[in-house]
């Protein structure tokens, strides 16, 4: 309990960055990014894969800069279309790795998968909460990212430490409830639906795929933490670092917000104009 409550406390300035957002948010999700992206390659590397963390992190600040060509001309940018820009990106990305195997030798074909996936995973996948903060209709979703993904983590964990009973996937997290999850799914949605009717036009909220939107949050904020333990179990780590108090490291803690972020763009994107 001690361990959790200073890991509330380490993690405070996350809410100043998300209320300034803009360039902040963008610098924050970039340092996130490099530290996650080391992370997941260490443990790859403690299963004796070796994915190439410079071929990682020279994607990180690409991705950025192929973002900011794309923002508006009246913002410095060219107005290309963005998803353009990531196919490119991509492109990029997947060919470095490539070329990362020709050494044949002493590379073997989970060195270059593994380079691509914790790029994918972790820096493009991060990238979507740039995208809602970006996303003027909607700007204030961004917070709807960290509640869900925090909430349902934190009303798991005590619904399912007072009322669990039943195990929900022993084999990759042993603690984890079925009494648990539905626990944070009613605490996702709880908080979910007190910021939307505070802060958020009502429109957005007073219907039911709002309570569907945070409901299957929830469900995606699981799935990213049960992934996160289904990686840790086949590398033969218990935490991806020691960063965070309680918590591990980066990817321990923002493991949901990886799968939380581009569920909610999508919904921002594909469902929410035609409910306004």
């Amino acid at each position: 309990m001690k361990t959790r409550i200073i890991s509330a406390i380490v993690m405070l300035p996350l809410l100043l960055i998300v209320y300034f957002g803009g360039v902040w948010l963008k610098m924050a999700v970039v340092v996130i990014s490099i530290v996650g992206l080391h992370e997941f390659y260490n443990g790859f590397r403690a299963e004796g894969v070796r994915p190439c963390e410079p071929i990682g992190i020279a994607s990180v600040p690409l991705l950025y800069i192929l973002h900011t060509i794309c923002m508006n001309p009246d913002q410095g940018g060219t107005g290309a279309d963005p998803w353009l820009m990531y196919m490119l990106w991509l492109f990029l990305v997947v060919i470095a790795s490539m070329i990362y195997g020709f050494n044949v030798e002493e590379r073997k074909t989970e060195d270059m998968a593994a380079t691509v996936l914790g790029i994918v995973y972790v820096v493009f996948f991060f990238h979507f909460a740039v995208l809602i903060d970006e996303c003027e209709y909607a700007k204030n979703y961004i917070w709807l990212v960290f509640i869900i993904a925090f909430c349902t983590d934190i009303f798991a964990y005590f619904s399912g430490m007072l009322l669990g009973k039943h195990k929900l996937c022993p084999k990759l997290s042993p603690k984890k409830t079925v009494e648990g999850a539905v626990g944070g799914m009613i605490g996702a949605l709880i908080f979910s639906l007190m910021f939307g009717n505070f802060f958020l036009e009502a429109g957005h909220t007073i219907n039911v795929w709002f309570i569907l939107m945070a409901l299957i949050g929830s469900v995606v904020s699981q799935l990213g933490d049960l992934s996160a333990s289904a990686f840790k179990r086949k590398m033969g780590i218990k935490d991806y670092g020691n960063l965070i108090p309680g918590h591990g490291g980066i990817l321990d803690r923002f493991d949901s917000v990886l799968f939380v972020a581009p569920y909610l763009y999508f919904y921002i994107a594909l469902i929410l104009p035609k409910i306004m």
